[in-house]
Parts: structure tokens; C-alpha cells; sequence
């Protein structure tokens, strides 16, 4: 296990705990080390034995707008037949790509050399309740083929099931997009608006991750999902979720940059709201929640007038996709 800080590297290796997931400990079987290139050369460091064997696959939980610059430092350092599974969820601002072609971009793999596997993991899936041993289910894509039945095979376990598909654009699309829907909903908490309306924003919601993902060409169905619907719910609903907590604090009156200054996990739905209001113009596509929550975050807008826009808008009929 990498981790980019020498000092909480450091501390994890002698505790074998993190103040992320209280109340758990790091089996001894787990090396921890800051040195990125030993970690994916299966070296490692720290507690639980010695030098580990040829890596097969990385699994690369960083967040998505520090995904390039540390995939770009193992560039030329990987052989192709080492495989790249995401679990990270959002769009590089800029670029507008997702987790699995930031990967592929920053190794710049020879184009004449063997196709290295590159796929992403996702699904509802809070840590505190996977680390605690409760059922869960994901889903596994890739373009390459037999890669994500190799995830299945490898990460499933007697709480954890994993299916497959190869719609990789709507996974990924999915897990992104559902991050800023969850700000919304977190507003929503945040102001008392009520279940009614949660409900409503989730629906509407998906309805509005669907209809870019269907124009980006993504399968309908992936949205119904694990993926869309189930990490959405997820999301939306639990109290550890970072996005809804943030969107809580932004509906009680907190500002943002006050939130993030003395949080210490990412939240991914604040820049990735950038990217998707960019992917909505690129492909014509009708978000206005997704641009109510850009506003309330970048332009200064008061989420109980971000909700009024959002009721008063045109009456028409529902449409999903």
C-alpha cells in the first residue's frame, strides 16, 4: 500500500490504524510504504515480512485530479502486462477524461506493445461497512477483454460480490456524476427541504447522469445499476458520504472554501462539477441540477434560490435517458 505522505506512511506502518476508518486495524500482511515505484514493483515496506512478489495489478484509489501526476512517475516503469484497476470516481478537469483514460494517457504505453489491461471498480460501497465485513456488491468494466471477470476472480469474497460489464464509459460516467447529484442532495439535507424533495432530486438526478451518458455513448442500463441508481442511493442517503456532508454544511450557511480548508478527505464532486458542466455543453445535454450545484459552488449562488430555479423552471413531461 502507497500512500503519497512520508509522514502518515510512516505512521500507519507502526500503528497499523487510520484516523480515517477508526476502530480498525491494518492486517500485517499489508506493506505500507511512500516509495511509489518499490510499492508497484512489489517491494514494499514496513510491517509484515519482507520483498513481495512481481506485481500483477495495481489498484489506484488517488483522486482523480492527482490521478495523471503519479501514474506519470511510474511511466516507462511498468511493464504492459501489469494491470491498472481505478476505484476512483470523477471527471480530470481540463482534459474532461475519466479515471481509466487518465491512466492510459499519463503512461503513454508504446501503441506497438501488448495492450496493458486498464479497467475501473465501482458500486455502492461505504469503507467503514466494507472494512466491517457487511454485504456489498460492485461492478467491474474494462475495454480489455477478461479483465474484469480477472477483478471478479480476484476481489470477490464472502461478503463482496462483484459483476461485470463492458460498458466502461458508463461506469465511470456514472460514479462521477453521481458525486455532484449528491451536493445537491446534501443542500437539501443541509436546508430541511425534506424527503419529498430528496427523493425527487434523486430521480431527477439520475435522469440527468443517463441523458449525458446515453449522448456519450453509454448503455441506458448502466444507470439502473450498481453503478448509477445503487451508488447514487448510496451516496445521496448515507451520513459518511464526503459529497451529501459537504452539500449539508454548503445548506447550513457554511462556505465552501471554509469546508474544504479543515477537511481532510478530497471531495471529489467539487471539481468534477466543473468537468461535467463542460461535458453537458460539449454534448448539448440538459443538467440543471448539475449546473444549480455549479453555481452554488463557483458563481455565488444562495442553494435556497438554487432549489426555487429548480421548481419554477418550465412544467413539462417526464422523460429519463
Amino acid at each position: 500500500m502507497w500512500g503519497h505522505s512520508a509522514d502518515e506512511a510512516g505512521n500507519l506502518t507502526q500503528t497499523r490504524k487510520s484516523p480515517r476508518l477508526p476502530g480498525f486495524v491494518l492486517p500485517d500482511s499489508v506493506r505500507v510504504t511512500d516509495d511509489l515505484r518499490r510499492a508497484v514493483a512489489g517491494g514494499g515496506g514496513g510491517g509484515g515480512g519482507g520483498g513481495g512478489a512481481e506485481t500483477g495489478m495495481v489498484i489506484s484509489a488517488v483522486p482523480v485530479q492527482f490521478t495523471r501526476e503519479v501514474w506519470f512517475r511510474l511511466k516507462g516503469r511498468t511493464p504492459t502486462s501489469v494491470g491498472a484497476l481505478s476505484v476512483a470516481k470523477g471527471i480530470e478537469n481540463g482534459t474532461l477524461l475519466r479515471p481509466t483514460q487518465i491512466i492510459a494517457d499519463a503512461l503513454g504505453d508504446d501503441p506497438d506493445a501488448r495492450p496493458r489491461p486498464i479497467g475501473t471498480l465501482s458500486g455502492p460501497t461505504i469503507a467503514a461497512e466494507l472494512a466491517r465485513g457487511l454485504p456489498a456488491a460492485m461492478i467491474a468494466s474494462s475495454d480489455a477483454p477478461g479483465f474484469a471477470g480477472t477483478v471478479q476472480q480476484l476481489l470477490a469474497c464472502s461478503y463482496l460480490r462483484i459483476y461485470t460489464t463492458d460498458d466502461l464509459v458508463g461506469v465511470e460516467l456514472a460514479g462521477a456524476v453521481k458525486n455532484v447529484i449528491a451536493i445537491a442532495a446534501g443542500i437539501i439535507d443541509g436546508l430541511g427541504a425534506g424527503n419529498n424533495a430528496k427523493s425527487a432530486l434523486l430521480a431527477r438526478g439520475l435522469a440527468e447522469i443517463t441523458r449525458l451518458g446515453v449522448a456519450m455513448g453509454a448503455s441506458p442500463e448502466t444507470f439502473f445499476g450498481l453503478a448509477g441508481m445503487g451508488d447514487l442511493a448510496t451516496t445521496c442517503f448515507s451520513p459518511e458520504g464526503r459529497n451529501r456532508t459537504l452539500g449539508e454544511a454548503l445548506g447550513r450557511g457554511h462556505r465552501l472554501e471554509e469546508y474544504l480548508a479543515r477537511t481532510s478527505s478530497v471531495v471529489e464532486g467539487v471539481a468534477t462539477a466543473k468537468s461535467v458542466v463542460q461535458l453537458a455543453g460539449k454534448y448539448r445535454v440538459d443538467m440543471p441540477i448539475v449546473q444549480g450545484v455549479h453555481a452554488v459552488l463557483f458563481e455565488g449562488l444562495d442553494p435556497i434560490e438554487g432549489i426555487g430555479r429548480l421548481m419554477s423552471r418550465e412544467m413539462k413531461a417526464e422523460r429519463v435517458g
